[in-house]
């Protein structure tokens, strides 16, 4: 967990479409990504990858579109 008094940004919603639409990922798994992103203040695919929500393959995926948008 990051100890930090700055909050990061939420995930946007292009962010979230993409995971859903590209990548398969169920709403209630991206749900509760986001939950607990917002309770520890860390980026949507790390939270997600850590929970074994998504693989690594997918984290990569999600990363490099990331980069591209």
């Amino acid at each position: 967990m990051i100890n930090t008094s700055n909050s990061i940004n939420p995930p946007s919603d292009d962010l979230c479409n993409f995971i859903i639409d590209k990548l398969g990922i169920s709403q209630s798994a991206l749900e509760l990504g986001l939950k607990r992103s917002s309770l520890e203040n860390s980026p949507l695919p790390i939270v997600m990858w850590s929970y074994g929500l998504i693989t690594l393959t997918q984290l990569k995926v999600i990363l490099l579109w990331l980069k591209d948008n």
